[in-house]
């Protein structure tokens, strides 16, 4: 039985040098061709001759003009990428070094973007991978069928590249590794089988999943060098030593891919800016001016049923830097990211009242902009606003706001599981909606329950053993009978900062009614907490 969905993936090589190499040498940018049938050979294509990678040519950037891609052609040359054009010249005299230009890439994307909105409505280009396409490869079986939407893919892709590949799955991940598999002949697209997408990525290089760069690292240091060698690994293995991106990525060796290409829109640029009448050194009118863009801004949202997840606040510092060296006017930038996005004024507004508070000004201000960079589908809950039982999801980020913008930063916090040996160390607390900034996140699983309150500094007691168990504890004037001692737990570590070696005793105590936990170092008896 077919599969209900399937994506295409389009992979065009090398594609930002093309882009730049017709904007410097002039030739006629690559037009649409007319599909012709599968398994012949590709209709008349705006190609020169000889064609671009076939030539020595290499992308520089930053001051240094290190080789950022390079052509084919340059490759064999032995010119490698991260080297100097110096360095590159001397292995390829002929080497022809242009910039990067971000703006000339953008502009061939969309232009490419556009010729594949021809064949398919669904075509989404990959985030940073300039000259790969997700295309939605389903309802196609009265036009033809997934196969000629892949040669009609493959000929529009050719216009910019003679060896450009396509491949078809039910994931993007499977169809993007078909696109690097050695297809036979190799001008043919590849198809992955309706529910076959685990059995193809096994043997697919590990470098074909999208994963972080440490977590690749460490499957090829163990020897996992396949998807299906990765995919082989227990799930709850992988989620406890790599956490929740070690466990994205195994879904994605299993071939186990919640992306989709979406129908292509343009999202037009959601920006208010205003001049003031004169420029302010406090922040007053500033949020006068915030409050207001957002209104517009939000209305505009709604409207195209999006949510604002990041709005970028600019202001325009009247320092004379502009009128002294004729220069662009100073201006600083900063962004707030909400946790989830929202299409409402109020906890908007806090969240930017939040930012602006903190902001120390070094100029007066002269001109404010707002604008939306990021949004998202507005969520579809709605409530009545006459029952007594609904409440405003957003109201708890409002007030959220308000408490920062009273109390200043990190003032809002929650609780995180931290992993450490320590029990004074195996929790912190995290700002409420930082999910990223807490490198010791263990997602709340811990090996061992340590006490639930803490004394601000563990305080020094008198102990009496009895065979090296306490079973006396003397503190703040009084004597305490220890009933039962549970230990000892000997732990030590942290030998690159804060070296320590202690021997802990969880201890419970008639005359207390609580449990609480004791430790003994170098300087001797301490009461760390308690436990509820």
């Amino acid at each position: 039985m077919a599969s209900q969905w399937r994506v295409a993936c389009v992979r065009i090589p090398r594609f930002p040098i093309g882009a730049v190499w017709h904007a410097h040498s002039g030739p006629t940018s690559p037009t649409a061709v007319q599909p012709s049938a599968p398994g012949s050979t590709p209709a008349a294509v705006a190609l020169e001759s000889p064609h671009w990678d076939t030539l020595p040519i290499a992308l520089t950037e930053g001051k240094r003009q290190l080789l950022r891609t390079v052509t084919s052609a340059a490759a064999h040359q032995r010119v490698r990428i991260g080297t100097t054009v110096h360095e590159a010249r001397a292995r390829c005299a002929i080497l022809t070094a242009l910039p990067w230009d971000e703006a000339i890439i953008a502009r061939e994307l969309a232009r490419a973007t556009a010729a594949f909105l021809s064949a398919s409505p669904q075509v989404s280009p990959v985030p940073g991978a300039a000259g790969t396409w997700w295309i939605g490869a389903t309802g196609f079986d009265e036009l033809g069928g997934e196969r000629l939407l892949a040669f009609t893919l493959q000929q529009l892709a050719r216009v910019w590249h003679p060896f450009a590949r396509v491949g078809i799955a039910d994931s993007c991940v499977a169809a993007r590794a078909a696109t690097w598999a050695a297809a036979a002949p190799v001008h043919e697209p590849r198809f992955v089988p309706a529910g076959g997408c685990a059995a193809y990525l096994a043997t697919a290089p590990i470098a074909l999943i999208p994963m972080p760069e440490e977590l690749r690292e460490a499957l090829l240091a163990l020897g996992l060098r396949t998807a299906g060698a990765f995919a082989a690994l227990a799930a709850g293995d992988v989620e406890q030593r790599w956490g929740a991106d070690g466990l994205a990525s195994w879904r994605l060796a299993n071939g186990d891919d919640a992306r989709r290409p979406v129908l292509a829109r343009t999202d037009v640029t959601r920006r208010v800016s205003t001049d003031l009448p004169m420029s302010t050194a406090t922040m007053e009118p500033v949020l006068f001016i915030v409050r207001g863009a957002l209104g517009q801004l939000i209305q505009s949202l709604v409207h195209d049923g999006r949510a604002a997840a990041a709005i970028a606040i600019t202001l325009t510092l009247d320092d004379g830097r502009g009128a002294l060296t004729n220069a662009p006017a100073h201006t600083i930038t900063r962004e707030v990211r909400m946790s989830k996005p929202l299409a409402r004024v109020a906890p908007l507004f806090e969240r930017c009242r939040a930012l602006l508070d903190e902001w120390t000004l070094t100029a007066p201000v002269c001109a404010v902009s707002v604008a939306i960079t990021a949004t998202a589908p507005m969520g579809a809950e709605q409530g009545d606003l006459l029952a007594a039982a609904w409440r405003d999801p957003a109201a708890a980020d409002a007030a959220f706001e308000r408490l920062r913008s009273t109390l200043g930063a990190n003032s809002v916090v929650r609780p995180v599981a931290c992993d450490e040996h320590r029990p004074d160390l195996e929790a912190a607390w995290a700002e409420l909606y930082d999910v990223t900034k807490n490198p010791h996140r263990t997602d709340g699983q811990i090996s061992r329950a340590g006490p639930t309150r803490f004394l601000e500094t563990p305080e020094s007691v008198t102990i009496e053993t009895v065979r090296g168990t306490p079973r006396t504890m003397h503190w703040r004037g009084q004597y305490i009978t220890i009933a039962r001692a549970t230990g000892p737990e000997q732990l030590s570590g942290n030998w690159w900062k804060a070296h320590y070696a202690r021997v802990y005793w969880r201890c419970e105590s008639d005359d207390l009614a609580r449990d609480f936990l004791l430790y003994r170092d170098t300087t001797g008896w301490r009461l760390q907490g308690w436990y509820d």
